[in-house]
């Protein structure tokens, strides 16, 4: 066996084991065939096996959901309901859904616009190993905080702990127990579903990155979310009654990893 040959098992060696260790579920509008195609050519060229979930078009919701606290969600978050950030907070609780209908302790949520580094397998299979230390695992983010490590993965990825506030919701890693805060705990939606999973020690779930992080995030995301954000802001006054609960969400956010990095413990 040559070395091309060689390097080639043990790839779909880490990949095979990958398979038994977790389910991956990638959400997908329907309305969005291209990006499905692409993100379906990454998945298996990492000889990954997945669960496409159809995401929630927030273009056929109507309003009053069951699902969506309107009270809640403006005075936590300073916006009018936009249907398409309330349809993609929709698709991750399904997936945190068939992740507990399943018998896999651990899934992987994927998003649809997203760049896989060459390690991602080795990179997964690592973390793993160290799922005692984690409820959540952040694999991407698009922001540039200082992450903070806790403790090595490989040679070239960390797991560590970022005090400040992420937002994106592209890539990571959950157990059941986290399954089960996503899908009981976080509906009605109240925050943008990037925002409500980052307060995952409110609940007392652990949350870590890895850093490097081993995905990255396409600007095309923005084109369907992102993109006219400013029409949903309500006028500053009505704004006030996000600043209490931003700075706890904030204060208790950094308090509770802080914590963590200082101990360095399980």
């Amino acid at each position: 066996m040559n070395m091309l040959s060689a390097a080639q098992v043990f790839r779909d060696d880490l990949s095979a084991m990958l398979n038994a260790r977790l389910s991956v579920y990638l959400i997908n509008l329907d309305r969005s065939p291209e990006r499905r195609f692409r993100m379906e050519a990454r998945i298996l060229s990492r000889g990954l096996e997945f669960e496409r979930v159809s995401a929630v078009d927030g273009r056929t919701l109507s309003m009053p959901l069951s699902s969506f606290d309107e009270v809640g969600y403006r005075r936590r978050h300073g916006r009018r309901p936009n249907p398409l950030e309330i349809g993609c907070y929709l698709s991750h609780v399904e997936c945190a859904r068939r992740m507990l209908e399943s018998e896999a302790d651990h899934a992987l949520i994927l998003e649809d616009d997203l760049i896989f580094d060459e390690d991602l397998v080795a990179t997964l299979n690592a973390a793993l190993d160290e799922c005692r230390s984690w409820d959540i695992l952040r694999l991407s983010s698009v922001n540039r905080g200082k992450k903070f490590k806790l403790k090595s993965l490989t040679a070239l990825r960390n797991l560590s702990v970022s005090l400040t506030r992420e937002k994106g919701s592209g890539a990571y890693v959950i157990n059941r127990r986290a399954a089960q805060w996503i899908a009981e705990q976080l509906v009605p939606m109240r925050l943008p579903y990037d925002l409500a999973f980052d307060l995952e020690h409110l609940a007392g779930l652990r949350g870590l990155f890895i850093d490097p992080q081993p995905i990255r995030q396409s600007a095309e995301r923005g084109s369907l979310i992102q993109n006219g954000l400013k029409r949903f802001k309500l006028p500053f006054p009505r704004y006030i009654t996000v600043l209490p609960w931003r700075t706890f969400y904030e204060t208790s956010r950094f308090l509770a990893r802080a914590r963590r990095l200082i101990h360095r413990a399980d």
